[in-house]
């Protein structure tokens, strides 16, 4: 293998693919990235055996060749390498020797022939706007469950709904649910996308400016643009029925600016407890909408908002860090907060936009 390409766009390729490296014991070659000269590109690929990544670099190519070389040395190198420069690349012996005007480095190699293949997947397919479907991954992603003991809840559910891609996620205590509009999508019964996966996703493709082709089965979904591949193995699992736990009766509701409440908010977290729990108290009648929280340590706080509120009376507690998540989901100056009884889930959405909904479980007080 011997080419030349430009620094700046092997140092971006090389820090996407070499998150996905494996740090396996058992499997040394997961650690490595896959250099693939052929053609007029250079690839890079990565795995962990749960996702993998292949992205294309434009290259000036004159001996095809493939080499491994450990991703987080890889990394290393070309994070020190500042030159806007072209780099010229060279395996020697199963080794990679790196050159640029000032340096020559040379990295030891592994057996290539070990590195396992990255599925290509085959399927059901589409295309969709990469905005729409990370905004949608965006908006619930925080409220999967980080545990695998429940792996079908350490997910993002993704499946359609007459002319919606609905992406929910919960961990039992809050979930999450957001409708991204696109017409002619296929049927999607359900995907579920393990949560270890999806900040990978999230990275490749959150700044990606162009549409995004996803295709799936049973047992993986891939995510491919322009220059990037990257596939995932999906969950073998039933997501909950969260249909059931909608409320159906909504007895009391409040009208809120969203930054007054997130200033009552952020003070009654500094006295809440270990369990982060912050008090909340209605009376439309009194027009109060009272956030409180106490810590035997520090004190106790009382903190009014201003609201429009209508319905009976509640009372009831809630963790505040789950409320605060849901901010970055929503898109408007207000929102709505709706109750169906002390022991029932708070609905919480934006107000003026239905696309989506968020529930927490309050707690025992």
């Amino acid at each position: 293998m011997k080419l030349e390409c430009k620094v700046e766009e092997i140092k971006n390729k090389i820090s996407q693919v070499e998150r996905i490296t494996g740090k396996n014991l058992t499997l040394p070659i997961l650690n490595s990235v896959l250099l693939i000269a052929s053609g007029k590109s250079l690839k890079l690929r990565s795995t962990n055996l749960s996702l993998g990544i292949e992205v294309e670099i434009p290259a000036k190519i004159e001996k095809e060749g493939i080499v491994a070389i450990s991703g987080s040395v890889l990394g290393g190198v070309f994070s020190n390498v500042f030159q806007n420069e072209n780099v010229f690349l060279e395996s020697v012996e199963g080794n990679l020797v790196i050159q640029t005007k000032k340096s020559k480095i040379k990295l030891k190699g592994q057996p290539h022939d070990d590195f396992p293949t990255i599925p290509r997947v085959s399927g059901t397919s589409f295309e969709i706007e990469s905005k729409k479907i990370i905004d949608g991954i965006k908006s619930v992603y925080y409220s999967s469950s980080p545990s695998d003991i429940k792996p079908e809840i350490s997910s993002v559910f993704m499946y359609t709904n007459d002319d919606n891609l609905v992406f929910v996620s919960t961990d039992s205590f809050r979930l999450a649910e957001k409708k991204i509009r696109t017409k002619g999508l296929p049927e999607i019964t359900g995907i579920l996308i393990p949560f270890k996966n999806i900040s990978e996703i999230l990275r490749v493709f959150g700044e990606s400016p162009s549409s995004i082709k996803v295709c799936f089965n049973k047992n993986q979904i891939s995510f491919s643009s322009d220059d990037t591949y990257l596939t995932s193995r999906v969950i073998d699992g039933v997501f909950p029925d969260y249909r059931q736990i909608m409320p159906k009766t909504l007895g009391t509701s409040a009208i809120v600016l969203k930054q007054d409440l997130l200033n009552a908010l952020k003070l009654s977290n500094i006295f809440s407890d270990k369990f982060n729990q912050v008090n909340l108290r209605i009376s439309p009648k009194e027009k109060l909408f009272e956030l409180s929280s106490t810590h035997n340590d520090i004190g106790e706080n009382k903190t009014h908002v201003d609201a429009a509120l209508t319905g009976e009376n509640i009372e009831l507690s809630f963790n505040y860090k789950y409320f605060l998540d849901c901010f970055q989901s929503i898109i408007t100056d207000s929102m709505s907060i709706k109750f169906s009884g002390a022991s029932s889930p708070i609905m919480i959405s934006a107000v003026g936009d239905t696309s989506f909904t968020y529930l927490i479980m309050p707690m025992n007080r």
